[in-house]
């Protein structure tokens, strides 16, 4: 699927390009910074963030297989996944999902898994926060026409 020029004659885009390219038009309101991966740790699919309010992280914890990565501060909480996780996904509010894993403030690392990769799986991560706030996943909503 992709988009080309009204005459016909243009570049043609697949939708991931189109998104990538929306991606990069988002200005933030502060100066952003990437959540690094701690040393020892490689993240050979790249990384985006799952950002929740502080008060759910505790509540999301007990509820994933297996935890990666996981950064705080007083206000939020942030998971480190595979990039592309919020692909057809829509991250239920007031979760919010961070391409590149770039975030406004400075949090410290507060969980550190064993091994080598630094990641959340993105579907228990994504099935918790719909459980907790209440949501029914997105493959699971009435399709309306």
């Amino acid at each position: 699927m992709g988009v080309t020029a009204a005459s016909g004659g243009g570049q043609v885009l697949a939708l991931d390009t189109l998104v990538r390219l929306s991606r990069g038009l988002r200005t933030p309101d502060v100066a952003p910074l990437r959540l690094s991966v701690p040393d020892g740790m490689t993240a050979p699919l790249g990384c985006d963030a799952v950002q929740v309010p502080a008060r759910y992280g505790p509540l999301v914890l007990p509820r994933l297989p297996r935890v990666g990565c996981v950064y705080a501060d007083d206000a939020h909480w942030w998971w480190l996944v595979p990039s592309d996780s919020d692909y057809a996904l829509e991250w239920p509010a007031p979760a919010r999902y961070a391409t590149g894993a770039i975030v406004p403030e400075a949090p410290r690392l507060i969980h550190r898994p064993d091994g080598t990769l630094p990641y959340t799986p993105p579907i228990p991560l994504y099935l918790a926060l719909c459980r907790l706030m209440g949501t029914a996943p997105s493959w699971s909503r009435a399709i309306t026409a």
